[in-house]
């Protein structure tokens, strides 16, 4: 052998003669199953492939593949085994000058079928299977480094070395079933498992992609997973796309992430379970991505999976709405899978926008907001029409949930960046107010932006907090950009909190968020006139239950008297005025000893007893407007304020909303039309009698009622602020508007018409045909 070697390195042009040679030797043993010869020739071959590097080798490098591939194609585990470790010596061998015309399409077959072996012997079989792997990875590793490597990613060759690979490496998997990446074996483990080989080749083989191959290289992942049917369970999809995403080179993750997103679209119709399993993938690796995502891409993300959302919402109220009247198991099952998709999403959408930076973050909450259907705007909202008011009530859901996790966590400089009015107007909107559920998912999103130095947790619960400087309360100075929001946007979350209190469905959660959401406004947000303006709030709220003008349960009547109690003795103790605190702690300590269900620790336990009214009870059992006036004015604080009523600002989507406005507007129609039932109207005169003609006669009185008006009227236009005249102006100016506009449509009627006329009858359109022969002309048109 080394007379050979020294001869051939020699005589370097007479390596094609002695390779061709050997290569005839070679085959003619390998037919005659002369296996001794067959090892010398090829321990010949190799010795010389490795010694001799000239310009002369590539003739013999010819012979050397034709005899790999006659060993490779014979049915002997052992020819197998020996011409993978030749081929494999060859791919480590650097060449000086690149080969144009060498292709190794036979290899690629050959090894990808060696890693699907299935010998009877399980040791013949796993020596087989990583022998194909091997060759797979010398494969890759001679045609990266050559000139030519465009050829290995051709998606031929990709569709035949990956899900190879994949074979190999999902037999760890059905085994061990382990989730994330391996521990770093030995090397000697290495060259024994295939599954560890199989794994460590696929992460060289998308180390080496490049910007314009990497797609070639995970599409047949998602063949190979489709195929096998791996997205339910996921537990291997997961563990392949951790392995490709930790892989691959950072700048291309987002290519991977779109793949994901592509193939979610196309098995869009597949079972809630399959499509779950790719979410689910596609979560891991938005994880891994996050950080290094880009503009486009993320917001191509969000919009595929609100889309898959509404989607999933689709298909669960079709199968509600297709088993009516048939409660089966089946659609019980399909709706429950269909909560399994929706969880997923949105825990992937909260999971994203939680590790975006600040100012991403900040447009995905307006992209997501711009989606949720609200009545009256023109957004781009999800597609809701065909779903009914039960389908745009779970999309607003799920919506909100999405967006209550992509704000967890977020901490804004100014509140002005939390909530621009793009995103809050929507947020508060009425449309958002009309399930429970609603108003707790947008009060907790407001938590989150509000809240900017964790003083949540320590909120939780409404309760009457003994000594508040126990709970360590985090704050800083109001800063300006805070009180300019509070002046333009202030009376929008009293407004909201106002309107949250008089809803019937209200439970103990809602409370508490109330509760919260006045507390994290004191704490963040509350200088001098902002504390007026919430002892102001407070003071309606305590009304609203006294009152009982929207005829609330008596649950919730004492439930906002409970909530007036516990924000009143925290505000008292945050500002610290003493008056002001022995008042409140003097109105809360009658009500323990003379009705406990004023407090939260009462009236939300599980059996109270109720009142049966408010009406009898003393004053000294509410917080009185005077006493908080005379206890703040002491202090410095400008109390003019607090004699003047709170109202809520009106909007227009009050007077297109479904709900019940806050202007009860007055329909005169039915009193206009003809065709009423006159016993059907209600007799409002008065009767005449003695007293009553004495009071007509006494005109002091009635004088003394116009001057405290007129009193009431200059006192308020002087002492309360502007939004709130403003609200009450419009509140009137709409009033008379809506009416007019009834009497005009009433009074002015277009004439008659063969085609007919639309008339609106309590709020419904009616076409009224009239025949020719009964119209009135008038005598200037008749000849």
């Amino acid at each position: 052998m080394e007379k050979l070697t020294f001869y051939a390195v020699s005589a370097p042009e007479k390596l094609d003669r002695i390779g061709a040679y050997l290569a005839e030797r070679l085959s003619r043993d390998v037919v005659r199953h002369r296996y001794g010869y067959v090892l010398i020739a090829m321990e010949a071959l190799d010795q010389l492939l490795m010694a001799c590097h000239s310009q002369s080798i590539k003739p013999f490098v010819e012979s050397f593949l034709h005899m790999v591939a006659k060993l490779l194609e014979s049915g002997e585990p052992k020819l197998q085994v020996l011409g993978t470790n030749s081929f494999v010596k060859f791919a480590n061998i650097e060449e000086d000058t690149p080969s144009y015309h060498r292709r190794y399409d036979f290899f690629v077959s050959r090894f990808s079928a060696m890693c699907h072996s299935c010998d009877h012997d399980p040791e013949i079989q796993t020596e087989i299977r990583i022998a194909g792997i091997r060759g797979i990875q010398g494969v890759v590793r001679k045609t990266v480094n050559d000139e030519l490597r465009a050829t290995i990613w051709e998606p031929q060759h990709m569709d035949k070395i990956v899900p190879s690979l994949l074979f190999n490496m999902q037999k760890i998997e059905d085994i061990d079933s382990r989730i994330g990446p391996p521990s770093s074996p030995t090397g000697g483990e290495k060259e024994e498992n295939p599954a560890l080989l199989a794994e460590n080749c696929f992460r060289e083989l998308l180390g080496r992609a490049t910007y314009g191959n990497m797609n070639n290289a995970v599409r047949p992942v998602f063949a190979h997973l489709d195929h096998h049917r791996l997205w339910d369970p996921n537990e291997f999809a997961v563990s392949c796309f951790k392995i490709i995403m930790y892989s691959i080179q950072a700048q291309y993750s987002h290519h991977v992430i779109q793949e994901i997103l592509g193939h979610l679209d196309v098995r869009k119709r597949d079972s809630p379970r399959v499509r779950a399993g790719i979410i689910q993938v596609l979560l891991e690796a938005v994880a891994i991505a996050a950080k290094g995502s880009i503009g486009p891409t993320v917001l191509e993300v969000f919009n595929t999976l609100l889309k898959h959302l509404r989607i999933s919402v689709d298909f669960e109220l079709g199968d509600r709405r297709s088993s009516a009247g048939s409660a089966t198991f089946s659609t019980s099952s399909k709706e429950s899978d269909e909560r399994i998709v929706q969880n997923a999403i949105i825990q992937t959408i909260g999971f994203f926008g939680s590790n975006l930076p600040d100012y991403q973050r900040s447009e995905i909450m307006m992209f997501i907001m711009g989606k949720v259907p609200v009545l009256g705007t023109t957004s781009q909202s999800l597609d809701t029409s065909h779903l009914g008011d039960l389908g745009t009530r779970r999309i607003q859901i799920m919506l909100l949930r999405s967006l209550l996790m992509v704000t967890s966590g977020y901490k804004a400089t100014t509140i002005t960046n939390a909530l621009p009015p793009p995103f809050l107007d929507p947020l508060l909107s009425p449309s958002l107010m009309e399930d429970s559920e609603l108003r707790q998912l947008v009060l907790e999103i407001l938590h989150n932006l509000i809240d900017r130095h964790d003083n949540r947790a320590k909120l939780r619960g409404i309760r009457i907090i003994p000594d508040v400087s126990d709970l360590k309360i985090k704050r800083d100075k109001i800063s300006r950009q805070d009180v300019s929001f509070m002046k333009k946007h202030g009376q929008q979350l009293y407004r909201h909190i106002y309107l949250g209190c008089k809803e019937e469905d209200n439970v103990q959660k809602n409370f508490e968020l109330l509760f919260t959401s006045l507390a994290l406004t004191t704490i963040e947000l509350a200088n001098e006139e902002v504390v007026i303006d919430l002892i102001r709030l407070a003071i309606a709220l305590q009304d609203i239950a006294i009152i009982n003008e929207d005829n609330l349960p008596m649950f919730n009547r004492c439930g906002v008297m409970a909530l007036v109690a516990a924000y009143l003795n925290f505000l008292s103790q945050m500002i610290a005025v003493p008056a002001f605190c022995q008042h409140v702690s003097k109105v809360i300590e009658t009500r323990s000893l003379e009705a406990s269900y004023f407090l939260p620790e009462t009236i939300f336990k599980d059996k109270c007893n109720l009142p049966k009214s408010l009406e009898k009870h003393e004053k000294n059992l509410f917080f009185l407007t005077n006493k908080i006036a005379e206890s703040l004015g002491g202090s410095g604080y400008s109390v003019e304020r607090l004699s003047v009523p709170y109202v809520p600002q009106v909007t227009d989507e009050d007077r297109l909303s479904r709900r019940k406005s806050i202007v009860d507007t007055v329909s005169i129609q039915v009193d206009i039309l003809p065709g009423n039932n006159t016993e059907d109207k209600i007799d409002n005169t008065e009767e005449i009698t003695f007293e009553a003609l004495k009071k007509a006669i006494d005109n002091n009185g009635l004088e003394e009622q116009e001057k405290e008006k007129r009193r009431l009227v200059i006192e308020k236009f002087q002492k309360a602020p502007f939004e709130e005249i403003a609200a009450q102006c419009e509140t009137k100016a709409n009033l008379l508007h809506d009416r007019l506009a009834q009497i005009l449509e009433l009074t002015i009627r277009p004439p008659p018409s063969p085609s007919g006329t639309m008339t609106i009858t309590a709020g419904h359109a009616h076409y009224q045909s009239v025949p020719v022969y009964e119209m009135k002309f008038p005598d200037l048109c008749v000849y």
